[in-house]
C-alpha cells in the first residue's frame, strides 16, 4: 500500500510533463519560466517553511542524518566527477553537471511526495534537510566549476586565473541556498513560525513537488535519450551505488530506526534535475544529464519499490 501511495502520484505527474512536452502542448525547449518558478520561488519557500516551522529538537536530532547524507552525496559526486574526467574525457563543466545529476537525488520532486506516504511525521523535515545539504554544498561547487570554465573559455585564459571568490559569491546568493540556511537558523533560534505566515507561504511552497515533477517530465521530453555506456554507468551509480553506500554508512555509524529509514529511502531516490536545469541555465546541452535522469527515473520504479519493502529491516 505504501509503495503504490508513494510512487503512483509521482510517476503520473512525471508522465503529464513528458506527454505535454512530446505533444507540443508545452514547449520543452524553453523552460526558463518553469525553472525560475521552481528553483527560485517555490522550492526556496518550501525549504524555508519546512525548516523554520520544524521543532528545534527535531532539527537537532537530524544533525546526524545531515552528516551521513553529505558523506553519501559527496562521495558519489567525487567518484562521478573523476569517472567523467578520466574515463570518459568530459570537460570539467560537463563532468560537474553529470556529478551533480547523479549525486543529488531528485528529492524536491520525488522525495517530498514519497516521504509523506512512507516516512510519516518527520518525512518532510528529512527531505528539507537533504535538499538543504545538497543545495548548500553540491550546487555551489558545481556552479563555481561551470562558471570558471565559462569565464576561462570566454577570456581565453587558463582556468586558474579565473576569480574563484566571485563565482562562489554568486553561487551562495542563490535563493535555493539562502532559504534553507535562514530556515535552519530560524528553527535553531526557537522563533515560532506565525500561523498566518506559514499558511501564506505554504500556498506557494506547496506547489513545489507537483511543479518539479511536471518540470522534470517536461525537460526529459526534449532530451536525446540514447542509452550510451556512460549513461548506463551513471544510472547505476545513482540508483544502486548511492543507496548501497547509504546502507553501508548507516550500518557503519550505528544508526537505526526512523533516521536510518529516512537516509536510505532519500538516497535511493533517482538522479535529480538540478544538473539538467543548471546546464540549461548556462547554455550547456545536458546530453548526458538528460538521459541519465530519464533512465534513472525508470529504473527507480524497481529500486525504490525494493528499498521501501526493505526499510523495516534496517
Amino acid at each position: 500500500m505504501n509503495i503504490a501511495a508513494g510512487l503512483l502520484p509521482v510517476f503520473f505527474a512525471l508522465a503529464v510533463g513528458f506527454v505535454a512536452g512530446k505533444t507540443g502542448l508545452i514547449d520543452s525547449k524553453h523552460v526558463d519560466g518553469f525553472n525560475t518558478l521552481v528553483m527560485k520561488i517555490a522550492l526556496p519557500i518550501a525549504l524555508f517553511t519546512i525548516l523554520a516551522g520544524a521543532d528545534r529538537a527535531d532539527v537537532l536530532d537530524h544533525s546526524a542524518m545531515a552528516g551521513v547524507v553529505l558523506l553519501v552525496m559527496g562521495l558519489t559526486y567525487v567518484v562521478t566527477f573523476l569517472l567523467q574526467r578520466r574515463a570518459y574525457g568530459q570537460s570539467a563543466a560537463a563532468a560537474s553537471i553529470q556529478a551533480l545529476t547523479v549525486a543529488f537525488p531528485n528529492t524536491a520532486a520525488i522525495g517530498l511526495p514519497i516521504a509523506d506516504a512512507v516516512l510519516g511525521r518527520t518525512g518532510g523535515l528529512a527531505v528539507a534537510i537533504s535538499l538543504a545539504v545538497g543545495s548548500i554544498t553540491l550546487s555551489p561547487v558545481t556552479i563555481v566549476i561551470v562558471e570558471r570554465a565559462a569565464r576561462a573559455s570566454a577570456a581565453a585564459t587558463p582556468t586558474g586565473r579565473v576569480s574563484i571568490p566571485s563565482a562562489i559569491g554568486r553561487a551562495l546568493r542563490s535563493p535555493v541556498v539562502i532559504a534553507p540556511i535562514v530556515g535552519l537558523v530560524w528553527s535553531l533560534i526557537g522563533i515560532p513560525l506565525p500561523t498566518l505566515l506559514d499558511q501564506t507561504l505554504t500556498e506557494v511552497g506547496g506547489l513545489t513537488a507537483g511543479l518539479a515533477l511536471v518540470l522534470t517530465g517536461l525537460v526529459l521530453s526534449g532530451q536525446n535519450l540514447k542509452p550510451t555506456g556512460n549513461v548506463v554507468v551513471s544510472t547505476l551509480l545513482g540508483d544502486l551505488a548511492r543507496p548501497l553506500l547509504a546502507i553501508l554508512a548507516v550500518k557503519l555509524f550505528g544508526l537505526g530506526g526512523p533516521m536510518a529509514e529516512e537516509i536510505v529511502l532519500l538516497m535511493a531516490v533517482p538522479s535529480g534535475f538540478f544538473g539538467v536545469l543548471l546546464a540549461l541555465s548556462h547554455g550547456i546541452s545536458p546530453r548526458l544529464a538528460g538521459p541519465t535522469l530519464f533512465y534513472s527515473t525508470l529504473l527507480s520504479i524497481g529500486t525504490l519499490s525494493a528499498v521501501i519493502v526493505l526499510l523495516p529491516v534496517l
